[in-house]
């Protein structure tokens, strides 16, 4: 079995800093991604926030922004591989695809399909207006194109087993020549933190493409987190996708976070690959 790959989701969208452990400026983000790289992190997968006093809970897609933020992570984190996100609401992509230019990401997060992304408080009210996360076909498109002419890997992101079928349609159609996986599981009004599912999402990838789990929740995340390592895929969390370690302490930020996971791989006697081994395993090169 190869070498586990492991990605830290270093801040995420949206996530208030100041409620919780999520950096945001160029120095908070380094520092962060070095915790995570120094446990064992050969991909940081970052998304960008403003800067401006009191809003750094919200996402920015200056180029500017985006790369100081990415140099950051790069000099404090030798060789590592940014993944970078390109996420949004609505047919603009050009916020996403200026900052891919600006910082020529190794991989970049492109979601295959939509999603009524939903959440419901105890009570019953939504938690946020129920909203559709847009990723029509063309938008998909444009995305895949950007990507293909810098060279960065897509990265698929599936929220639930339709958006995992989808992507050998792009391949069989030409919109990509790879596919990566992501299976993100624990929204909502998407697929469940479940390891009985998780194997039966490897029925319906492309054969021999790589993949990995984006596992949102609380003590759940961490029994399929071992699966996925049992069963050989790339291993993947951080601050962007729990505050919770096993045993139902929050974290202090990313560091604990890649510990145990990192743990996990061991656990099922995979070794943590490098920065160098990931992009030879991944095909990077």
């Amino acid at each position: 079995m190869d070498k586990a790959i492991l990605t830290c989701a270093l801040n995420g969208v949206l996530t208030n800093p100041k409620q919780h452990p999520v950096p945001v400026t160029p120095k908070e983000m380094a520092a962060s991604a070095k915790q995570a790289y120094d446990a064992g992190a050969s991909i940081v997968h970052i998304h960008f926030r403003c800067q401006e006093p009191d809003l750094g809970h919200l996402p920015s897609w200056d180029p500017a922004v985006a790369r100081a933020c990415s140099d950051a992570v790069r000099d404090a984190c030798p060789g590592v591989i940014i993944n970078q996100t390109t996420g949004l609401i609505g047919p603009d992509v050009s916020g996403p695809l200026a900052c891919m230019e600006a910082i020529k990401p190794e991989i970049a997060a492109c979601n295959a399909g939509s999603l009524n992304y939903l959440k419901l408080r105890s009570n019953g009210a939504w938690a946020w207006p129920p909203m559709l996360f847009d990723n029509p076909v063309e938008k998909v498109g444009e995305m895949l194109d950007a990507m293909n002419a810098l060279g960065a890997r897509p990265e698929f992101e599936c929220f639930d087993v339709g958006i995992v079928r989808s992507v050998e349609l792009y391949l069989k159609a030409g919109m990509t020549e790879t596919a990566q996986y992501n299976f993100v599981m624990g929204v909502a009004s998407g697929m469940p933190v479940d390891s009985d599912l998780l194997e039966l999402l490897l029925r319906y990838k492309g054969e021999g493409a790589h993949w990995q789990t984006t596992l949102i929740g609380r003590a759940e995340i961490w029994p399929v987190h071992q699966r996925a390592a049992e069963l050989g895929g790339m291993l993947r969390t951080g601050v962007e996708d729990t505050f919770f370690l096993p045993n139902g302490e929050r974290t202090t930020g990313n560091g604990p976070l890649m510990e145990t996971l990192a743990q996990y791989a061991r656990n099922a006697g995979r070794e943590i690959a490098s920065p160098a081994e990931a992009r030879d395993i991944l095909g990077l090169n």
